[in-house]
């Protein structure tokens, strides 16, 4: 058995152990004061770091504010994305129809037409779809982040925002049914 004696252990200095906030803790390496990420679902408005460094929520009005902010922001992030679907179905071109023989359950051949679209790559169009897509992938990755601090208020708000902006935008949307398609 190992009996190592611990006595001298009760004098050691355990100041830079508190852990009295759940969103901080040391990181550990020598880098006291820096937060670690929280790993856990949560509800609190005091110490959360949002998106930045310097942009740290401390009391209730500026949680509040960074859900509405947050909340807009993913109502936003749906409306680009059906607003570049709707530039991108605008701006189609060069629409071609092809028609391919089809054999049919019974022997018989049936025909089946498919739509073919194009778009010109170095056009005004593209362009600005390129810069929407370029808009779209960033909010997404901030909206992903914010869901990441685990913080309860924030990702609310980032789910209540994007059912929000799917029912303002989506309703317009057209839905294709492939009644040949069997694997649903």
């Amino acid at each position: 058995m190992d009996h190592m004696d611990h006595s001298n252990h009760a004098h050691m200095n355990h100041d830079h152990m508190n852990h009295t906030d759940p969103t901080m803790a040391p990181s550990g390496g020598g880098h006291e004061g820096h937060m670690m990420m929280q790993m856990t679902f949560y509800f609190g408005y005091t110490g959360v770091e949002l998106l930045f460094s310097g942009l740290v929520i401390n009391t209730a009005g500026e949680m509040a504010g960074a859900c509405v902010a947050v909340f807009l922001l993913a109502v936003f992030y749906e409306g680009l994305k059906i607003g570049r679907e709707f530039l991108l179905r605008r701006n189609q071109v060069n629409v071609r129809y092809n028609s391919m023989p089809v054999p049919g359950s019974d022997g018989t051949v049936l025909m089946e037409t498919h739509k073919t679209v194009g778009q010109r790559m170095i056009s005004l169009a593209h362009m600005l779809q390129t810069v929407l897509h370029i808009i779209q992938v960033v909010v997404s990755y901030f909206l992903m982040l914010v869901f990441m601090t685990y913080n309860g208020y924030l990702c609310i708000a980032v789910a209540a925002g994007a059912g929000l902006g799917y029912f303002l935008f989506s309703w317009r949307k057209a839905v294709v049914v492939d009644i040949t398609e069997h694997c649903h």
